[in-house]
Parts: structure tokens; C-alpha cells; sequence
């Protein structure tokens, strides 16, 4: 972990990530849906119920994966772009490298819809696609100042929220109700769908904060502040927008939905995500804390290249090979089909870890 530091990492963004993906494995090997098909009652059901996107109008665990996921994506950009600013790097060559990783980002996202879908299909949901557009965005601000980032994260937060009660067309004129407000109807007229869930694609507006905000975050913590104030400024702006994101949705302003990505909600992610980062960098940077952490670094430094494992070669592949053989052997004790799901379950995400381990081992991850 030292020479993690040495070489310039922030270990606890690379921690922070690699805590991200850890979840987003889980979710790929249906850990949550198995434990959750247990129906065990009580807390235990209420605990699960986390790990799944609220259906609407509220805050779960889980609505802040996405969030943090955009946000860390802002802070590692940050980071990469200021070290090859110093090493002399063209303002050129930087966004020719900006340009084209969100392409791929595009791609890739659009490239999992139609590996969802098991055929090709044009669709815009994914939050790889959504993080193409929130990276180039975020990339023109990382030499402006705290209050111009800030101001222009705010902005975008409140276009959308005016969009949505202003734009008022038939069918879709009720600004925050699933499938009949103005993100819904950009669907339309952007795939000539809309999705079953509720989500929309331009919630890349919006969340775009997330991103941008995630490089006002790396700028402060680069910077040449002491630690104690960079923790003390990420807890009350963690606060702040806390207060702001429920002081919406409170008084009605803006209802705290993430699947429009409301400015209710994304202030409120914002707030939650702020604190997580504060209290990582105290925990791993500042107090020196990096035990155990090696998973977690190992799967951070490589986020979008194990998202994609994951949800490809994971998600379509080896869940229903490893069921094979764990439903087989557990099948001759004669446990119940639902404990077999959650032990294939877990299973594969054991083995996702591994697998994830060794290819850092071989030096065979790619930079995405």
C-alpha cells in the first residue's frame, strides 16, 4: 500500500471504488435477489430492501451506488489530468484522451443494453452512457475555481428540475410521476421508447453534478490544504447539500426521486456521498489505515474494465454455470431451492473476487 502512495494515489478513492464495484458485483450475482426471495421477515427483509433501488419517491442504500460511482469517476479525473498537465502533457492530447474514453464509455454502455436485451437495440439507460456525457462536461471545469464548479453543478441541477415542471406536453405533463413526465417524453422522442422502470436518459443532466462535483472534490483534496480542512470543508458541504436535497422534498419543491434524478435526489446523494468520501480519506489517508484494504484497491484502480466483467461475463455467463454444479451437490442434501440460489450466489461472487485478484496478479486488466 506505500508504494500505492508513493506513485501518487489516492488510496482512499481507489478504496472507495473498489467498495462501489464489490456491491455492484453483488448485484451482478443476484446475492440481494436470492437473500431477498428468503422472505425471512423483520429486520433481515428491511435490511435487503437496501440493496434495491427505491420504486419511486424516497432514499434507499442502494440509490447512492450510481451517485458515487459518477462522483469518484470526477475525482480520479481530476487527478489524472492535473498529473499529465505537470508532466508537460498538451491541453490537446488531454482531451483527445478525454474524447475518447467517453466513446468508449458510450459504447460500452450502449453495447450492454443489447447484451441485456440479447439482441441489438438502441438504448440510452445505462449509467456507462450517462457517465460519457457527465466525464466530457465535467472535463471543461477542472481548471475553474471551487465557486465556478460549484455553480455550474447547481446549474445544472435546477435546468432540469425547470424542464421538467415547465415543458408540459400530452401525456406527459405531470412532472414527477413515472412515465408521464418530461424525461419520459425525451425518451420518446430519443428511442421512441420509454423504459418499464421508470428510468430516463436525461438524467445525464442532472447527475452531470455528481461528476463535476466528484472533480471539485479531487481538486480539494490534491490541494495543498491541510487534511483537517479539507475533511472539515467535505462534511459541511456534505451537510449542506443533505439539508438542501430533504429541504426540497420536504417542502415539495423537489421530490427525492432517483429515477428522473431529481433535484431532491441529487442533492441528497450528494450529501451522503460528500460525508462516505470524508470519512474514507480520514480513515485510509489520514490515519493511515490501509489493512485489509487490497481487494478494494485491486478492483478500484480497474472499475470500468470489472463493471464490464461483471455484467457480461458474469451476469450472462458464469451465474448459471456455477448454479450448475452448487445446486447439484447441494441438491443431493435436499436443501430448499432458495438457500441453493443464495449459496450459488455467493459462490460466484467469491469467485468474481478471485478471478479479479488474479488478473491484477497477471497484469492483464485493461485501462478503460
Amino acid at each position: 500500500m506505500t508504494e500505492l502512495k508513493a506513485n501518487g494515489r489516492l488510496l482512499s478513492l481507489d478504496v472507495m471504488r473498489g467498495i462501489i464495484m464489490l456491491l455492484l458485483a453483488g448485484e451482478s450475482c443476484r446475492v440481494y435477489e436470492s437473500l431477498h426471495e428468503l422472505h425471512i421477515g423483520g429486520l433481515f427483509d428491511l435490511f435487503i430492501t437496501q440493496f434495491f433501488h427505491h420504486p419511486w419517491h424516497g432514499l434507499r442504500f442502494w440509490d447512492l451506488v450510481q451517485p458515487s460511482f459518477m462522483f469518484m469517476a470526477g475525482t480520479a479525473m481530476y487527478i489524472a489530468v492535473t498529473r499529465k498537465r505537470a508532466k508537460g502533457v498538451s491541453e490537446q492530447d488531454n482531451f483527445r484522451h478525454i474524447a475518447i474514453r467517453s466513446l468508449k464509455l458510450f459504447l460500452f454502455g450502449t453495447g450492454l443494453h443489447c447484451v441485456y436485451a440479447g439482441r441489438l437495440v438502441w438504448e440510452l439507460w445505462n449509467v456507462l452512457t450517462q457517465l460519457s456525457f457527465t466525464t466530457l462536461v465535467a472535463y471543461f471545469l477542472i481548471g475553474r475555481s471551487f465557486k465556478v464548479q460549484i455553480a455550474v453543478a447547481l446549474g445544472m441541477v435546477i435546468l432540469n428540475d425547470v424542464l421538467y415542471r415547465s415543458i408540459l406536453m400530452p401525456g406527459f405533463d405531470q412532472p414527477f410521476v413515472e412515465g408521464h413526465n418530461f424525461g419520459s417524453y425525451m425518451d420518446t422522442l430519443l428511442m421512441g421508447k420509454i423504459n418499464r422502470d421508470g428510468w430516463v436518459a436525461i438524467n445525464c443532466i442532472p447527475t452531470a453534478a455528481h461528476t463535476m462535483l466528484g472533480v471539485t472534490a479531487g481538486k480539494l483534496l490534491m490541494s495543498g490544504y491541510s487534511s483537517a480542512l479539507k475533511i472539515k470543508a467535505l462534511v459541511i458541504a456534505g451537510i449542506i447539500a443533505l439539508a438542501l436535497g430533504f429541504g426540497a422534498d420536504l417542502s415539495g419543491l423537489s421530490p427525492i426521486i432517483k429515477r428522473i434524478s431529481t433535484g431532491g435526489f441529487v442533492l441528497a446523494s450528494l450529501g451522503w456521498v460528500t460525508l462516505i468520501l470524508a470519512a474514507v480519506y480520514w480513515w485510509i489517508d489520514v490515519k493511515d489505515h490501509p489493512r485489509y484494504t487490497w481487494i478494494a484497491v485491486v478492483i478500484g484502480m480497474n472499475s470500468i474494465f470489472i463493471y464490464l466483467l461483471f455484467e457480461t461475463v458474469g451476469a450472462q455467463w458464469l451465474n448459471g454455470a456455477v448454479a450448475i454444479f452448487v445446486n447439484g451437490f447441494t441438491g443431493w442434501l435436499h436443501i430448499s431451492p432458495a438457500i441453493q440460489a443464495v449459496l450459488s450466489a455467493l459462490a460466484v461472487w467469491v469467485l468474481e473476487w478471485y478471478i479479479c485478484y488474479w488478473l491484477y496478479q497477471k497484469k492483464i486488466f485493461f485501462k478503460l
